[in-house]
């Protein structure tokens, strides 16, 4: 394999771990995926020492950890407004970020989860209904 596969291996674990740290820190988005990216840089310079790819390693977990912690934060963030548990909700993304590690090691499907993640988010956040105040207002 060539350093392209190694820079969609770092993307993909990135990812991994920005999904993870989005479970974890739900609230702190901003937070959590400045966590992520520094997490992603660290797996990206591990692996960057051990096989072929080095600053593109690099560049790419910290890059897939970014967005993939803002992308997932959005899914939280929504999970917890809805009433789910903080628990609950941090063991279920755990087991995802768990199959987005899995997934990494396909060949190219690394690239695939640092840009869907995102882009997967802003179509749930679109497709959010408007707050409206409701029966609320003839309350009063």
């Amino acid at each position: 394999m060539g350093a392209w596969y190694w820079i969609g291996v770092s993307a993909g674990l990135g990812a991994a771990a920005g999904v993870l740290v989005a479970g974890l820190a739900a609230r702190t988005a901003w937070i959590a995926a400045a966590v992520a990216a520094a997490i992603g840089a660290g797996i990206g310079f591990a692996l960057g020492s051990w096989q072929p790819g080095s600053l593109g390693d690099v560049a790419a977990a910290a890059a897939g950890g970014l967005l993939a912690a803002l992308g997932a934060a959005v899914i939280v963030t929504g999970a917890l407004r809805r009433g789910g548990t903080r628990g609950g909700t941090a063991i279920l993304v755990a087991g995802a970020a768990l199959v987005v590690a899995g997934l990494a090691w396909v060949p190219a499907l690394g690239y695939v989860e640092a840009l869907a993640l995102p882009a997967f988010a802003g179509r749930l956040r679109r497709r959010q209904p408007e707050r409206y105040a409701g029966l609320r207002t003839l309350a009063k």
